[in-house]
């Protein structure tokens, strides 16, 4: 039985894949190394904590001493490592965060692994690390790295950084690159949750500049198998974009939200747009479909449907996850004049 370590494993993705991993692999067992930020939840891993293949481990990506006792004392055979600071926004209140968690920490990762010789490390990684696309075409993995923000800056570091772990050390790494991913447990930060939270309290939907800012969006399960995919059969020293094919407009899906729960377009509110903000992101994912033989199995209008409703019959986890660190981000960041219309 092997054993993979997946960092961040209490947070969206993270416990999606988790949970993906104990339904279908019956051999294999967890291992969750997971600070618990605000973002890491470990109600996201619910029905799933007495299962005897999980074994939960609190503790930060940043301890040498804790990260290479884990590894070496856990027989770690993978490492896939989601653990990450992840939202544009609040980079650009505090960069510093973001540094230590996505960079300094893949590098404590990256030692730890070498020392316990796993097999395999897959770095979870983003499209954002691209930049800004024109109205046409799709970033490849050979499309040069541009990051626009500090978070997107942070994950373009240590995916150089996995890359000469492996070039140097022959250590077996992947870096996967993913579009935007929505679904249930999503932190309501990020626009679909945050839409859909203040649409039920009837509160204004801030929507960047003119909203026509234009990203494909992927449904997290389609994510988490991508990811399952590229650890069991990827080729190390490769990079595996991932892409749902899903591309809308921000003000599209701000539209869908408001359809589902009958809610009127009167709420949305244009808002000063933020700064460095990316125009268009498109992924080509045909190395991962054709090599791999993965392919987006949900399409946008029905996952949006089922992710609304999944909000809606939760209201109890997002009231939990949306207490006074939250309140005190939305009014930080949301304030001070920034509504334009």
């Amino acid at each position: 039985m092997n054993t993979i370590l997946v960092t961040g494993g209490a947070g969206f993705i993270g416990s999606d894949l988790v949970r993906l991993i104990l339904d279908e692999e019956p051999e294999t067992r967890v291992l969750v190394y997971d600070l618990l930020t605000y973002a890491g939840n470990l109600d996201n891993l619910k029905g799933y904590l007495d299962n005897p293949r999980l074994e939960f481990i609190k503790g930060s990506v940043c301890d040498r001493d804790a990260v290479g006792q884990l590894l070496a004392s856990r027989d770690v055979s993978h490492v896939i490592n989601l653990a990450a600071e992840s939202h544009v926004d609040r980079s650009i209140l505090g960069p510093k965060g973001f540094a230590e968690t996505n960079v300094l920490g893949t590098v404590v990762l990256l030692e730890a692994a070498c020392e316990a010789g796993v097999k395999r490390f897959v770095q979870v990684s983003t499209d954002e690390v691209y930049g800004s696309l024109g109205p046409e075409g799709s970033f490849s993995e050979d499309s040069p790295l541009a990051p626009s923000s500090p978070y997107s800056a942070s994950k373009a570091a240590a995916d150089h950084f996995v890359e000469a772990f492996g070039r140097t050390f022959d250590l077996p790494v992947l870096v996967t690159r993913c579009s935007n991913n929505y679904g249930p447990f999503q932190f309501p930060e990020k626009l679909i949750p945050l839409m859909i939270l203040n649409a039920l309290n009837d509160e204004p939907l801030p929507v960047y500049g003119d909203g026509l800012q234009v990203r494909d969006w992927i449904h997290v399960r389609d994510h988490a198998r991508a990811l399952l995919a590229v650890l069991r059969q990827g080729d190390p020293g490769k990079i595996y974009n991932i892409g749902g094919g899903n591309e809308r407009t921000n003000l599209d899906v701000v539209r869908s939200v408001l359809q589902v729960l009958d809610k009127p377009e009167s709420l949305i509110r244009h808002i000063e747009d933020r700064p460095g903000h990316d125009r268009r992101y498109s992924m080509n994912s045909s190395r991962l479909q054709a090599e791999l033989g993965w392919q987006a199995g949900t399409p946008f209008d029905d996952g949006i449907e089922k992710t609304v409703q999944w909000y809606v019959d939760n209201k109890a986890w997002l009231d939990s996850v949306t207490t006074g660190e939250y309140r005190s981000y939305y009014s930080a960041w949301y304030s001070g004049g920034r509504t334009v219309g």
